[in-house]
């Protein structure tokens, strides 16, 4: 059998890590794969986390959108591409440009990008055209250009490993960025960097740090005016940078004492014990080489850009800028939020880091010699999609991103695109949440059939390579767009063949009259042929003709404003905004380790399904037991706009009065548990237009079901008996965790329509209703219901799903709920990337006597990849040690 290895990106996180995607020629469509961490690349140098390890298990055809859809028929490619381009252009003609709206992701390419952002704010005379990158990084981006000139990074990732102090800010870097929380971890070791956590909840990031600071939500901005006026007072200022580099001081300063007069009133804001904000000071006064991370605990929030620039001021004040092993340091979310903003992926935004001035519309319009160019910036996302639900807007494209749950205030977009004249969704899942609201399904290529360029958070572009071919009738996002472009009436400004086109137009622009007046600038790569395309290395921007990569920024202390300095920003923390009535907690969010985004991908793996099985609300002992909820119960939680269903998990890492719940769950896993049902739409940031979702308001009670049960079958199903359901994804099918009020439901009135023979177990008396469904003696599903509890483990049911024909003792255990031969049930995965469960590992602790993580790994292999499972198994050694002593 033949291989074939290719280098590709991981289509995930912003870390940006390098795949070798292998290839068995087998015969199958594209062969099997197989994944390893590509060791040359430097973002990662071979290390892959959880999900990047579990790449393969998302490239079945199961949920693939195959062909082209208009109208809810079938259509081909022709029918397709014509029926967009018609209804967007008669909805321009009718109602005028504003009238049509784009919606992105950065789960899109920087070529499928670009081909976007140039149709519409150059041909179709809008610049209605937003991402998903608001959600997470508008707020850095609109911070960096106030204080930078520019949304241009300064710091590196090896600059991670050359700092003494690393301040982590809203950031649980461990779970949702772990080969960068490895890099921190091994520099910790080297050289024993010091680690400050400043985040509400005790993440796994808090583990091993030197310190943590729960801070009350919303003070961050707080927290650092109060650092800007602890370090000027202790004359804690690079006196010539601040006097030769950047301007504002003063101004800054002097908001700053009055926001934050002393550490007092720091720590009584933050609700934090004045020793650890002292503490935290003095470490940060007294390390020269400081970088601080933040990602999405700053930016999602009314008062992100504050916040950011509150971050940046105090890197200014001490000079603590574009020198090795320090900086202030947005980590992004998604594979290519930064590549969306370097060509204007944002409403805001024109392509490469350019605006809306007279003289940057005049430049863009003149290269892409433009017919109908936007002159003002367009509507961001949460007025986007207002926008439709006002009628304004009559038609909107959707593109690789899920916006029907992952939006605040989705219950009222729902009803907004279910009223929409025209919803155009491309993506390569079939069945999404927002797909379900379409007239038009364009299938796109997933990753593995996509080529073209990513730019991760410390500015390097690396290639994400195909190396499977087009399933069924998919197309590359950038193709598509380009067929409806010429299909309009642009074909000239659209003759793109490949994605080399693209990128080398995209490179030309960067460079058009800049001068080294604007940060990005890949002039250098506006000349690659196909063939240097393919082969393109990683490297970081700017890229300038003729020039070297450049690695490191604001090394000579110029900027990229009008006289080259930084600007301090005056920042007025405004904590709190929202209003709380009695009795209510505030609702934070955020992801889990093991999935990504609204889990089309991640959903499809049982090892990263297994890890949080099910949609899970942490709560702190003492408001768990205010409210009844006990641990591993169920909680109805409730805000002004929705409400929810989820398991309860007590935990003292979560601060009291304050709840946390995953991002995750869509109505294709979940009864009753999509985050952006929760959360309005209310609170945005006034700068950057990101909402705000860390703080909501919420009830939360006990949800006290009548029975329970569990539903395991071959086929994807959505339960509909109207109270809780959880499905996640098994070897060989799925297991739905099922619980409801009332009587026990009729067992024909939940038959799912499954085929073959049934075979069924009643017992009125003590609650108990059993069926099982049979083709040829092979199981197709199996549903336990109970009213009293005492359902049977899963483990080994599941594993009838993998026989060819069940025996007679299995097909008896069945109905009397125990297995056939004894078991081991591997019980909760604690490590993704080997499978290994809280079951084993338990037993393993306890029968070899294990008693630290190195001796963990040496037996199991668990914790010995990316690490991010390293402070559960802390807590397991812990709790194994505490019972051996007990």
């Amino acid at each position: 059998m033949s291989e074939r290895t290719v280098r590709t990106t991981c289509p995930y996180c912003g870390v940006g890590c390098g795949v070798l995607a292998t290839v068995a020629e087998d015969g199958s469509l594209g062969g099997s794969v197989t994944v390893r961490g590509d060791p040359d690349h430097p973002a990662n140098k071979g290390r892959l986390c959880s999900k990047g390890t579990n790449l393969p298990d998302t490239l079945g055809l199961e949920g693939r959108l195959l062909h082209p859809e208009v109208d809810g028929r079938r259509a081909t490619w022709d029918e397709a591409i014509a029926a967009v381009a018609g209804r967007l252009s008669q909805t321009i003609e009718r109602h005028g440009p504003d009238s049509v709206a784009l919606y992105v992701s950065g789960q899109l390419l920087t070529e499928d990008y670009y081909v976007a952002n140039k149709l519409v704010k150059g041909f179709l005379g809008t610049a209605n055209i937003d991402t998903n990158s608001r959600l997470c990084m508008a707020s850095s981006v609109a911070g960096h250009k106030r204080g930078f000139g520019a949304d241009a990074v300064p710091v590196t990732y090896e600059d991670l490993e050359l700092a003494n102090l690393i301040v982590l800010v809203g950031s649980n870097l461990a779970w949702c960025h772990p080969i960068l929380h490895q890099r921190v971890l091994a520099a910790r070791q080297a050289r024993e960097t010091r680690i400050f956590v400043v985040d509400p909840r005790r993440t796994a990031a808090v583990d091993g740090a030197d310190g943590h600071l729960a801070i009350r939500p919303g003070t961050d901005a707080a927290l650092f005016n109060g650092l800007l006026v602890h370090l000027a007072d202790r004359g804690v200022i690079d006196a010539r940078f601040v006097a030769e580099n950047t301007a504002g001081l003063a101004k800054t300063l002097e908001a700053a004492r009055a926001d934050a007069p002393s550490v007092e009133q720091v720590a009584a804001v933050c609700d934090l014990p004045a020793e650890q904000v002292v503490a935290f000071y003095a470490e940060f006064e007294t390390t020269r080489r400081v970088v601080t991370v933040y990602s999405q605990g700053v930016n999602q929030s009314s008062q992100g850009t504050d916040t950011v620039n509150a971050i940046l001021n105090v890197h200014f004040l001490t000079g603590r800028i574009g020198q090795p092993g320090m900086g202030p340091f947005s980590v992004t979310g998604q594979p290519n939020a930064m590549g969306g903003r370097e060509v204007g992926g944002l409403a805001n935004q024109l392509a490469a880091h350019m605006g809306f001035e007279p003289e940057e519309v005049d430049r863009v319009r003149r290269f892409w010699n433009a017919p109908a160019m936007a002159t003002k910036p367009g509507l961001k996302a949460v007025d986007l999609f207002r926008a439709v639900d006002e009628g304004r807007v009559r038609a909107v494209w959707v593109m690789a991103t899920n916006p029907a749950v992952s939006m605040p205030g989705a219950g009222r977009l729902r009803q907004a695109l279910e009223k929409c004249e025209t919803v155009i969704v491309s993506d390569c899942i079939a069945d999404t949440d927002t797909g379900r609201l379409a007239h038009i399904r364009l299938p796109a290529a997933g990753w593995s059939e996509k080529d073209g360029t990513v730019t991760n958070s410390d500015r390097t572009i690396s290639r994400q390579r195909a190396f499977r071919p087009l399933s069924g009738e998919a197309r590359p996002d950038w193709w598509i767009v380009t067929q409806v472009a010429r299909a309009i009436g642009f074909a000239e400004a659209f003759p793109y063949e490949t994605p080399a086109h693209v990128f080398r137009e995209h490179a030309a622009l960067s460079a058009f009259e800049n001068g080294g007046a604007r940060a990005f600038d890949i002039g250098d790569l506006a000349d690659l042929t196909d063939a240097e395309f393919e082969t393109l290395a990683p490297a970081p921007w700017p890229r300038r003709l003729g020039g070297e990569p450049t690695r490191r920024l604001y090394t000579d202390g110029r900027f990229f404003t009008a006289d080259g300095r930084a600007r301090f920003v005056p920042v007025t923390s405004r904590p709190l905004p929202r209003s709380r009535s009695t009795g209510s907690l505030m609702l934070n969010s955020g992801r889990l380790r093991d999935q990504w985004h609204t889990m089309t991908r991640t959903g499809l793996s049982p090892r990263l399904s297994a890890h949080a099985p099910e949609p899970c609300l942490d709560i702190h002992p003492a408001d768990a037991e205010a409210r009844g909820l006990t641990d591993g119960g169920l909680a109805r939680i409730a805000t002004s706009v929705g409400t929810a269903l989820a398991r309860v998990r007590v935990t003292e890492a979560q601060r009291p009065g304050e709840v946390f719940l995953p991002m995750h769950w869509t109505d294709r896993f979940t009864g009753s548990c999509v985050i952006g049902r929760l959360v309005d739409d209310e609170a945005v940031d006034p700068v950057s237009g990101q909402p705000d979702l860390k703080r909501m308001p919420v009830t939360v009670e006990a949800y006290a079901p009548a029975w329970t049960g569990f539903l395991i079958t071959r086929e994807a199903v959505e339960p509909s008996h109207g109270g809780y359901w959880s499905r996640r994804a098994v070897p060989g099918g799925h297991l739905i965790e099922l619980a409801g009020e009332g009587a026990l439901p009729d067992l024909d009135a939940l038959a799912f329509g499954f085929a073959g023979a049934t075979v069924d177990y009643s017992d009125g008396a003590r609650g108990i209703l059993r069926r099982a469904w049979l083709t040829h003696d092979r199981l197709e599903a199996c549903l336990f219901l109970s009213a009293s509890g005492g359902l049977p483990g899963r483990g080994w049911l599941v594993e009838l799903l993998s026989a060819e024909a069940l025996e007679a003792p299995a097909r008896r255990a069945l109905l009397s709920g125990r297995s056939p031969v004894p078991m081991v049930d591997e019980g909760r995965t604690v490590c993704s990337c080997f499978g290994v469960g809280i079951n084993r590992l338990v037993a393993a602790i306890q029968s070899q006597r294990l008693t630290t993580v190195q001796e963990v790994g040496q037996a199991l292999k668990a914790g010995t990849n990316c690490g991010s499972c390293i402070p559960e198994i802390k807590e397991v050694i812990a709790d194994a040690q505490r019972c051996h002593v007990a």
